[in-house]
């Protein structure tokens, strides 16, 4: 086993052992025990009550976080001609049809979210291979997919995220940054915990909200309580 350096001895030691942390207390804890030199990324890890085997147990959906997500999300605007200047004055990082196209063939993929419209979205069938596993592929369910492009993009620069439970149960998502006050930390967490609770299945059986992990980069995991959550 790794050798816990001084930092993380310490870490650990704010850690109160078998005890499961409100929102509030893991969102200034977390603060204290994250010791990077950069602004590390804050996370949460929602285990869920159900089988995402089962296609009505999918549980997926997108989030509006009220403090944004500290990092700045690079945006590419797949459209025609006509959308190309609201796209860009919505603040679309890279904007254009064919020419990203054949990027993405050669296998590009440097932006963080993808936004088109319903009239492209055939061409984008065959980058599915290159899209799909980066989980950039545009989605009408995420709203990535649409005539209201500028809106799209606006969102997405403003802190709206999409998540979906992995095939272990599981919603990963980043909630901001280390370097965001606690009660920004905890607003974040709240508003991304209560979008998972409105999106229970009524398929899924027994209890809904497992576990909830809060952890920065590099840092311990903190346990919340799944009732509070």
């Amino acid at each position: 086993m790794a050798r816990l350096t001084k930092k993380q001895k310490e870490a650990l030691a704010k850690i109160e052992k078998g005890k499961l942390y409100s929102v509030d207390e893991a969102s200034a804890l977390i603060k204290d025990i994250t010791n990077t030199k950069f602004d590390s990324s804050v996370d949460l890890a929602v285990r869920l009550g159900v089988d995402p085997r089962k296609a009505n147990q999918m549980v997926r959906g997108v989030v509006s976080l009220p403090h944004g997500t500290g990092k700045d999300m690079k945006v590419l605007a797949l459209v025609t001609p006509d959308k190309e200047a609201e796209a860009k004055e919505a603040g679309a990082d890279y904007v254009g049809l064919d020419e990203y196209l054949e990027k993405i063939k050669g296998g590009w993929t440097d932006v963080d979210v993808i936004v088109t419209m319903p009239s492209v979205m055939g061409k984008l069938g065959p980058l599915g291979r290159v899209l799909g596993p980066r989980g950039l592929m545009p989605n009408p369910k995420t709203g990535t997919v649409t005539m209201d492009v500028a809106k799209a993009v606006s969102e997405v620069k403003a802190g709206k995220i999409d998540f979906k439970v992995d095939k272990t149960g599981i919603v990963h998502a980043a909630i901001g940054k280390a370097s965001f006050s606690a009660d920004k930390i905890a607003g974040n967490a709240n508003e991304l915990l209560q979008t998972l609770i409105k999106l229970k299945p009524t398929t899924a059986k027994g209890v809904y909200v497992k576990s909830i992990f809060m952890s920065s980069t590099m840092s311990p995991s903190l346990a919340i309580d799944p009732k509070i959550g």
